[in-house]
């Protein structure tokens, strides 16, 4: 919205300052800036009236160390997260841009779906929450939307340049309107996708099963995005577990995608970086740079001790807008070591439930691997604080960081 006030402003009145709106770098770094405010200053009079309505997280015991000192703490916040992206976003952002409109679909959308799960926790008293088949209803039909707009949308092109290597140095003296007028590129739609560690570091997904027709790739398409959208969502959820954990990691994966949107919605990096050039892309780092400063600000009041935790309202959100953004800047093959943390917290689940119910069939009683999963309570289990836990977890997802980032030149 501010952005095309003061860009009428620039152009009708010449007025001194306007013209910094044009700058994506300018409204990304107002975006964090407001989204870390509302977090910080609104956030406490949140936690307040949420105590005032009793919205307590009710613990089960465990056996974990100060677990049921947390009893009563406030949920439901991720209220806050929310509203921390979507308002910096609604403001600093093109709204008529494509990728913009989906990730603000997506986040009300799994938003809802986390809003009823801990209503029904916290009023309704039902431990179990939204029925199990509803979220998977809800992840599949946000998959669709998704799936059909990023396979349809006019909007949504992948620009391929006609540039000699040797041209590349002449370009680089140019500003990026002279770079585009010089070139020679088309805006096409597209199914490729970014495939790490290889020369060649494009995957079709067209080509991915050669035997179906090219008419139908958008069916593939849908299905991935559908199963990529429901795994990082599940995965955040399952990693929201101990005071601050889920909020810094997905901190760290969302400044990790803004540098990505960032360099593939400019052609000057893009082609220096032989990288996929996206158009319109560059607006998505705005929505980023909001989920940034919406986690770090989150992190005020959900680091240990935690005053407020953000429950399914806030990590099913943001493990949702994350695969979504993955999606858009076409990484979402680099989410298994971009969101290497969601996908170990996932599977130390998934071999724990299998080991124990394969022991119990073979040997009559079933046998554990972890002494508690999610891993961050086994860990808890052995006595370690779980403020360190998250540092070292936090630790891991930087490195994991480093190592996607460094795939723009690792092939």
């Amino acid at each position: 919205m501010l952005y095309y006030l003061f860009d009428y402003l620039d152009k009708q009145f010449d007025l001194i300052g306007a013209g910094v709106f044009k700058y994506i770098s300018f409204r990304a770094g107002m975006a964090a800036v407001l989204s870390l405010i509302i977090t910080i200053f609104f956030g406490k009079a949140l936690i307040n009236f949420l105590r005032r309505q009793q919205v307590g997280e009710d613990i089960r015991d465990l056996g974990l160390q100060g677990q049921l000192e947390k009893k009563g703490t406030p949920t439901m916040g991720g209220i806050i997260i929310i509203m921390a992206i979507l308002i910096p976003t609604i403001l600093f952002a093109k709204l008529d841009n494509v990728y913009v409109i989906l990730l603000i679909i997506s986040t009300v959308w799994l938003g809802l779906i986390g809003f009823l799960d801990d209503y029904i926790k916290v009023f309704k008293k039902d431990k179990q929450g939204l029925a199990g088949r509803f979220k998977i209803i809800g992840q599949v039909g946000l998959g669709l939307i998704v799936g059909l707009t990023l396979s349809f949308n006019d909007s949504v092109v992948v620009r391929e340049v006609s540039v000699k290597p040797t041209e590349l140095a002449s370009l680089e003296i140019l500003s990026l309107q002279e770079q585009e007028d010089k070139l020679q590129y088309k805006d096409v739609p597209s199914t490729k996708t970014t495939l790490p560690f290889v020369k060649n570091n494009e995957l079709d997904y067209g080509k991915l099963l050669p035997f179906i027709s090219t008419d139908y790739t958008w069916i593939v398409y849908t299905l991935v995005v559908i199963v990529i959208i429901t795994a990082v969502s599940n995965g955040a959820n399952i990693t929201d577990g101990i005071d601050g954990l889920a909020a810094g990691t997905s901190g760290i994966i969302a400044l990790t995608l803004a540098i990505f949107a960032y360099l593939s919605g400019r052609i000057d990096f893009s082609s220096y970086l032989n990288i996929m050039y996206i158009p319109n892309l560059s607006e998505l780092v705005i929505f980023c740079t909001a989920l940034v400063g919406a986690c770090l600000g989150f992190l005020w009041y959900n680091a240990y001790p935690a005053q407020v935790f953000m429950g399914d309202t806030g990590s099913l959100t943001l493990g949702g807008v994350i695969a979504v953004i993955a999606l858009a800047v076409r990484k979402e093959l680099l989410i298994p070591i971009l969101c290497g943390i969601f996908l170990i917290e996932n599977l130390s689940v998934i071999i724990q439930v299998s080991y124990f119910k394969y022991t119990k069939k073979k040997y009559g009683e079933g046998r554990r691997i972890f002494l508690m999963s999610p891993l961050h309570h086994h860990y808890q289990k052995l006595q370690i604080h779980e403020a360190k836990i998250v540092a070292r977890f936090w630790i891991v997802g930087i490195l994991l960081a480093i190592l996607t980032l460094a795939t723009l030149k690792l092939r």
